[in-house]
């Protein structure tokens, strides 16, 4: 299903690529070797029933043998939490903390009115409330069992979780934070695979709910109901189909200056370790395609699924991030803690690489940019998670803004939350 390349080919078509070229005639024939793996993903069979290893499906001999890393099934010990916090790289006038540990897979985070800390997990079925008890932090699992509850939000004293197929409200849920009970599905219209369905909320001043759909697989030609950003209203279950042609986006934000949806994308894997790259999307009018299957990073047409298509007749994205970072949660920072030119800018959280030799991502960057998504720059704000080529220390994937102008920072490698904070000196 993908075209393997050869080494020299691979330095021409990075070259090329920095030059704004085509890569499209540099493909060779796919390349099946001797214990790749390869499936047809474009079949009914593979969409209901992904293989456990779906995401290896279309390895090339380049990269053969990668595969996700698992973290530490107990998360890290306090110790290792002090350590991780002293190599973390910060610019001059921040330090990180940590605020919480023991929130095991912790993933999207959501304030409650009462200043309860509800946390979304992957792949354990929690959800957890973080509250102050006598000075100190209490992490408890409040909820447990559901399907990838990665994704949060708080509204009206309502707890919202999406556990990939349905979106489920916690009525009144600070008052009954130790009895949640089963809640009540407000909008279910979604595929039940997990591969690529785990999912993130983002709330706009309506009160509706973005939400992303990715396809169960890494590149084919999506079911009708996938691929898509949807905008759904919690309280009637009304929906629409936002924009078209995401391929893996967790993560987004809605702009405070223009009520626009800005939101994170995870490009397709088994190119090469340095292609393609992965986005920062905004979405200027409803209905927009941003290119999958058919066009990575704005300009480099799938080798198999381009199918005639040109790059032009797609949304190109804000920022290119590099491949392979894996950009997940994100924020504009609204504070006024952060020094005055932090204000409206964004500030996304990288989990890093697993469809690389050498990991990149598993940091915070910076994105400065104007309302327009126009003249886009990213800088490293906080690094340090990972040493050597493949070796993890944390994994941050979401970022929420504090009362006081901190932020805090989801890490499911470490099963921890952090804080940043800035001291003017």
């Amino acid at each position: 299903m993908t075209s393997a390349f050869h080494q020299s080919i691979l330095a021409l078509a990075t070259i090329g690529l920095l030059a704004g070229t085509s890569l499209a005639g540099a493909q060779q024939q796919p390349d099946q070797g001797k214990g790749l793996k390869k499936y047809e993903s474009g079949t009914k069979e593979f969409w209901t029933h992904p293989p456990d290893d779906w995401f290896l499906g279309d390895e090339t001999e380049a990269q053969k043998g990668l595969a996700p890393p698992s973290g530490p099934p107990t998360g890290a010990s306090d110790a290792e939490l002090a350590d991780i916090v002293k190599k973390v790289k910060l610019p001059d006038g921040f330090k990180m903390e940590v605020w919480a540990s023991g929130v095991l897979a912790a993933r999207q985070m959501a304030w409650g009115d009462k200043g309860t800390l509800f946390v979304g997990s992957f792949g354990l079925g929690n959800v957890y409330a973080i509250s102050d008890k006598s000075g100190k932090r209490e992490v408890k699992t409040v909820l447990k069992g559901l399907n990838m509850p990665t994704g949060l939000a708080f509204q009206d004293g309502n707890l919202y979780v999406i556990a990939v197929d349905k979106l489920i409200k916690y009525e009144n849920a600070e008052a009954n934070v130790d009895n949640l009970g089963q809640g009540k599905v407000v909008y279910d219209d979604m595929p039940s695979y997990a591969a690529h369905g785990w999912k993130y909320i983002a709330v706009d001043k309506d009160g509706w709910f973005y939400l992303p759909f990715g396809p169960p697989f890494n590149i084919g030609i999506p079911p009708t109901s996938v691929s898509q950003i949807r905008r759904v209203d919690p309280r009637t279950g009304n929906a629409e189909v936002y924009a078209l042609g995401v391929r893996n986006s967790v993560g987004g934000d809605v702009d405070p200056r223009t009520g626009k949806y800005w939101f994170t994308e995870n490009a397709r894997d088994w190119v090469s370790d340095d292609l393609p790259s992965d986005k920062l999307n905004m979405i200027s009018k409803i209905g927009e395609h941003f290119g999958y299957p058919y066009c990575h990073q704005g300009d480099l047409p799938d080798p198999k699924f381009a199918m005639g298509h040109k790059c032009s007749e797609f949304t190109p994205p804000v920022l290119n991030l590099g491949a392979h970072v894996a950009p997940l949660g994100m924020k504009f920072y609204t504070g006024d803690q952060f020094p005055a030119e932090y204000k409206n800018n964004i500030l996304i959280a990288e989990h890093g690489s697993w469809n690389r030799h050498k990991y990149q991502g598993a940091r915070i960057m910076r994105v400065i940019v104007g309302p327009d998504g126009k003249d886009a720059k990213q800088e490293v704000f906080a690094s340090g998670f990972i040493e050597g080529d493949q070796g993890y220390l944390g994994r941050p994937d979401d970022i929420v803004m504090a009362k006081d102008g901190s932020i805090l920072v989801a890490d499911d490698w470490a099963g921890a939350i952090y804080r940043i904070s800035y001291e003017k000196k």
